[in-house]
């Protein structure tokens, strides 16, 4: 069972949420909060194994909620909910932790992809979140989107080969388990190659990665999981 706390100031948001999460039997909503200082206390309280944060709350934020809890119960993964036009937020957050990003407006079968690839120690770039990042940061002073896919290429170039394929399912959301099945490697094995990638790309986490794959264009097609 996949516990999960969702936060966001906004009721019908949070009814919307837990009744597409209802839908899912493996997934179970253990708390609600309507602020990101509520949340990081029914994180401690729950401990869930993930918590799906808006990004803009009253008080505490999602963003220094989701630094918090990382911080302080780092074993629950936050996803954060995000609208478009709030990419600054989507960069501070990936800076922050988080290792999922959904849009409001998504299909509900993406959030629970989302929840069930972070609860498996994924990270989880929504595929428009991933393009508004990518097209976010081709336009500010970090360079044109020519400029940041070049050095994205040229981070990517000092991986090994095998790294480079991590990577690559990496950015498509996989955990590493399942990045373990498609290569027919031991599953510790890629939880190696996913530190060292993590290191040698200068970034803190995998959704940062999955950006650089996603600007490098190494992304995996999507491929239906092998353990279904």
């Amino acid at each position: 069972m996949i516990r999960v706390l969702i936060a966001d100031d906004e009721a019908m948001i949070r009814a919307g949420v837990r009744s597409v999460l209802s839908t899912d039997p493996d997934i179970e909503v253990v708390a609600e909060a309507a602020d990101g200082h509520e949340a990081v206390e029914l994180v401690r309280r729950h401990r869930p194994a993930v918590a799906v944060l808006d990004i803009r709350m009253p008080g505490t934020n999602g963003i220094e909620a989701a630094a918090e809890i990382r911080r302080t119960v780092p074993e629950t993964g936050v996803v954060m909910l995000t609208t478009f036009g709030e990419d600054d937020y989507i960069l501070q957050a990936l800076g922050g932790g988080a290792a999922g990003f959904l849009i409001k407006s998504g299909e509900p079968e993406e959030l629970i992809a989302g929840i069930r690839a972070v609860a498996g120690g994924a990270a989880y770039l929504s595929p428009k979140v991933a393009a508004r990042v990518v097209a976010h940061l081709s336009a500010t002073d970090a360079g044109t989107l020519a400029g940041r896919r070049a050095a994205a290429r040229e981070r990517v170039g000092a991986l090994t080969a095998r790294e480079r394929d991590v990577l690559a399912f990496l950015g498509s959301g996989l955990s590493n388990g399942q990045i373990a099945r498609r290569l027919h490697l031991v599953e510790g094995t890629v939880k190696a190659h996913v530190s060292s990638i993590l290191a040698r790309l200068g970034v803190d986490n995998r959704a940062a990665a999955a950006v650089v794959a996603h600007e490098a264009g190494i992304v995996a097609p999507a491929q239906p999981p092998l353990d279904r």
